[in-house]
C-alpha cells in the first residue's frame, strides 16, 4: 500500500514550516477526490496511526450521496476504517492562499488489512496476475478537458481565444496552435509549477481538436497505481488552478454537444524480470515488430471491453461522448498508427513498444480503468487470445458499433461480467453495480428543459 512514514511528515515541515492545515483525499469509486482537512496538531497523530473514516466515504455516487439500494452490511455496517496517507504525495496546495498541504490516503481496516472497497486497492489486487507471471507493466496517462469561460449564462461555454484585435471569439479547430497556448500561458504555467511541486511528471502539453479544449500527457512510470495517483492528481491540479485564475476546467466526457468529448488514454508496455519489453518481436521485419503476446493481451483487451465499458464510461454523460466520428471508439478494433482504433499500436522502437487503450472518458475513475485494462492483458496473456486482422496504417474503416452504447445495457454486460470479479473482487463489482445501477435509474426519473422543449406543447 506504500504508505508513509513519520520521517516522510518531519522532512515536510522542515522544508514547509509554515503549513498549518493538511487536505487528505480519498478517491472514491468515482474517482471524485473526497477530502477532510486536519490541524497542525494533528499532523503527527495521522501520521503514526492514521484518521478514522466511515467505508461509505469510498461508495457515494456522483451527487455525494448514499445509494439506497446498498445494504450497507456489506461494507460491516458501515464502519469507521482508517485513512492512511500514502508515501510520495505529501506536498503544498500552489492555488489555495491558506497554508494548507495535501496528501492522498488509503484505507484499511482497524488490524492495518487493506479495504477492499477502496479503488486503489482495487487495482493493487488486480495487478497481482500480472506479478505473478513475472511481468511488470510501465505505463502512462493522457487526459483531455476543456476551460470554461466565467460568467452568468444559465448554460457553461468553452473559453475561446479572440480574433486578435478584437472581441470576438476565435470560431473553428485550430488543433496544436501556438497561440491557443500563449493565451493560457499564465493558467498553463501554474499547472507545470503545481505539478512540479506535487511530484506530478507533466510531459506535453498542446490544445485539441476542439476550441478550448486542452490535452496533458503525463510521463510513463513502472508502477501502474502511482501512475493512477499522478492521473487525479492532475485533474485536482487543473480544476484547481483554473478556479484560481477565474475560470473552470471541466473533465466531463462530453460537455458541449457540437464539438468532441474528453478521454483519458493510457499506454502500456510489459517489461520481464530482465527488463525485457515483451511486447516488441527484435527478430520480426514487419512493421509494427510486435510479439505474439502483445496479440494476445490485445486480443484479451477487446474480449474484455464489452465487461468493462461501466467503468470506461460510467455515468450517463459518457455515453454522449461514444458517437460516430468523435474519435471515441465503438468497437474494439486495433491497428498500427491508427486514431479511428480502439487499441491502437503507436510508432515506437523495441523498448517502448506499446498498445494505447483508447475508449475510457476522462470522467472514467483511472484506478477502476487500470484495473479493468490489467484484467484484459492478463485474460489475454493466459488464454492466448487472437485479436483478428489488425487494420493497417492509413485504411479508412467503417464505424461498427458493437459496444454498449447506452448505461444500462453497459450496466448489464458488466453485471454478468464472469470474468471481471475474479480480478476486481466479487464484493467489489456487486457494491460498484449497485451504486451505479441506482444512479443510473435516479437519472432517469429526471425531467429536463428537452422533455418540455420536445413534448410540452405537442402532447
Amino acid at each position: 500500500m506504500n504508505i508513509a512514514t513519520e520521517s516522510e511528515l518531519n522532512e515536510f515541515i522542515k522544508r514547509y514550516p509554515e503549513i498549518k492545515m493538511l487536505e487528505v483525499l480519498m478517491p472514491d469509486m468515482n474517482g471524485i477526490i473526497r477530502c477532510k482537512r486536519i490541524p497542525v496538531a494533528e499532523f503527527e497523530a495521522f501520521y503514526h496511526d492514521g484518521v478514522k473514516g466511515p467505508a461509505s466515504t469510498m461508495l457515494l455516487n456522483v451527487r455525494g450521496e448514499f445509494c439506497d439500494e446498498v445494504d450497507f452490511a456489506d461494507v460491516e455496517g458501515d464502519p469507521d476504517m482508517l485513512i492512511h496517507p500514502i508515501s510520495n504525495t505529501l506536498s503544498p496546495i500552489t492555488w489555495l492562499k491558506s497554508d494548507t498541504a495535501q496528501v492522498l490516503g488509503t484505507f484499511t481496516r482497524l488490524d492495518g488489512t487493506p479495504a477492499w472497497f477502496d479503488s486503489r486497492n482495487v487495482l493493487i489486487k488486480a495487478l497481482e496476475s500480472l506479478r505473478a507471471m513475472g511481468l511488470k507493466p510501465v505505463v502512462a496517462t493522457e487526459l483531455e478537458f476543456y476551460l470554461i469561460k466565467a460568467g452568468d449564462n444559465a448554460l457553461p461555454e468553452p473559453l475561446l481565444a479572440k480574433v486578435p484585435g478584437t472581441n470576438i471569439e476565435q470560431p473553428g479547430i485550430q488543433y496544436a496552435m501556438a497561440e491557443d497556448l500563449w493565451d493560457n500561458d499564465a493558467f498553463l504555467e501554474d499547472v507545470r509549477l503545481a505539478c512540479e511541486s506535487q511530484n506530478v511528471p507533466m510531459a506535453t502539453v498542446h490544445s485539441e481538436f476542439s476550441p478550448g479544449q486542452f490535452e496533458i500527457n503525463l510521463h510513463h512510470v513502472d508502477d501502474p497505481v502511482i501512475a493512477c495517483d499522478h492521473a487525479v492528481l492532475l485533474k485536482r491540479i487543473v480544476k484547481g488552478v483554473a478556479r484560481e485564475h477565474g475560470m473552470s476546467a471541466s473533465f466531463m466526457a462530453k460537455p458541449f454537444m457540437e464539438i468532441p468529448g474528453n478521454g483519458l488514454h493510457i499506454h502500456l508496455s510489459l517489461y520481464d524480470d530482465e527488463g525485457i519489453n515483451v511486447f516488441s518481436d527484435p527478430a520480426s521485419m514487419e512493421v509494427p515488430a510486435i510479439s505474439d503476446k502483445l496479440r494476445h493481451a490485445i486480443g484479451g483487451l477487446a474480449e474484455t471491453m464489452p465487461d468493462a465499458m461501466a467503468i470506461f464510461a460510467p455515468n450517463a454523460n459518457s455515453y454522449r461522448r461514444l458517437i460516430p466520428g468523435n474519435f471515441a471508439p465503438l468497437t474494439p478494433n486495433w491497428g498500427y498508427n491508427h486514431r479511428d482504433v480502439s487499441l491502437r499500436i503507436p510508432v515506437s522502437g523495441h523498448s517502448d513498444c506499446r498498445v494505447e487503450h483508447r475508449v475510457a472518458g476522462a470522467d472514467a475513475n483511472p484506478y477502476l480503468v487500470m484495473a479493468a485494462i490489467i484484467a484484459g492483458v492478463h485474460h489475454g496473456l493466459s488464454q492466448g487470445f487472437d485479436p483478428g486482422e489488425m487494420i493497417a496504417e492509413g485504411v479508412e474503416i467503417e464505424e461498427e458499433i458493437t459496444l454498449p452504447r447506452i448505461w444500462s445495457l453497459a450496466l448489464d454486460e458488466f453485471d454478468s461480467s464472469a470474468l471481471l470479479p475474479q480480478y476486481l473482487g466479487e464484493d467489489y463489482c456487486r457494491l460498484f453495480g449497485t451504486v451505479r445501477r441506482g444512479e443510473c435509474e435516479q437519472f432517469a426519473t429526471q425531467i429536463s428543459n428537452i422533455d418540455y422543449e420536445w413534448y410540452l406543447r405537442a402532447m
